[in-house]
């Protein structure tokens, strides 16, 4: 992908609202581009985070694996939380505090192709530039709290109908 198709993209992605095009191109320079096909993993749950990734074609599926919370749930398949498309964004999380990945993420179309943005190069684009940082921390905030917004949504739900159990 070249750089001006880069910027484009990267322009109507939600977590770069509002950045002028020459913070875009800034961003552009750190942008590393992968291919990936169908069930393919990007990152598995528990590993170390240290990139940011923007859907750039395809979709991918964030996932929990059960098992890693009790071994009631050995045999359960995984929990699919989010299904995420062109424009969206994941594991920011990896922005802000370098820990494990609360999640997995795997490719679910033949294709898929994902920006990867390394945290260590963002964080001193947003240092040398603290407009840029601003902003960009401002869309990562709006766009995680939508994600926890979600999440506890999801999360009464369950609670509210999940059938109780009769003792």
């Amino acid at each position: 992908m070249s750089n001006p198709t880069i910027v484009t993209f990267l322009k109507q992605s939600d977590i770069f609202f509002q950045l002028t095009p020459t913070q875009l191109e800034l961003v552009a320079n750190l942008c590393q581009e992968a291919t990936f096909q169908k069930n393919d993993l990007v990152f598995k749950e528990n590993s170390t985070s240290k990139e940011l990734y923007v859907i750039a074609q395809g979709e991918v599926d964030i996932f929990v694996d059960p098992a890693l919370v009790s071994a009631e749930d050995e045999s359960r398949d995984n929990h699919v939380i989010a299904t995420l498309r062109r424009g969206q964004s994941f594991g920011e999380v990896a922005l802000v505090d370098e820990g494990l990945r609360s999640a997995s993420a795997c490719a679910t179309q033949n294709d898929t192709r994902l920006l990867i943005i390394p945290r260590d190069k963002l964080i001193m684009l947003c240092e040398t530039y603290p407009q840029l940082g601003y902003r960009l921390m401002y869309n990562l905030s709006a766009d995680l709290a939508m994600k926890i917004r979600n999440t506890d949504l999801r999360i009464r739900e369950q609670l509210l109908y999940k059938p109780q159990d009769k003792n």
